[in-house]
């Protein structure tokens, strides 16, 4: 993150009411971080993705652009499109 956007959000994290949104979203983030850097790590694009999972490539757009939200079990057709295991869990 640049420094500014850094500084700007420490900002706002001191109102009790962002801080309680922004990390109502955070599952959210950490999500579409973890497909991003996945799919980034594997060199494939959107597309290769898609054919290789047969979820269209749109989809996947908005999976990661955040205006879509995946069930496990297309979580678990990226996961296995990538090589990778999902996985999970309650903290």
């Amino acid at each position: 993150m640049p420094r500014y956007f850094r500084d700007t959000l420490n900002e706002d994290l001191q109102d009790p009411e962002f801080r309680k949104e922004w990390e109502a979203l955070q599952p959210e983030y950490q999500i579409i971080k973890a497909m991003i850097e996945a799919r980034t790590e594997t060199g494939m694009t959107q597309k290769q993705l898609s054919e290789k999972t047969g979820i269209a490539q749109s989809d996947i757009s908005k999976l990661e652009n955040g205006t879509a939200n995946p069930s496990i079990r297309t979580l678990q057709r990226l996961a296995e499109g990538l090589g990778k295991i999902l996985v999970i869990e309650f903290k």
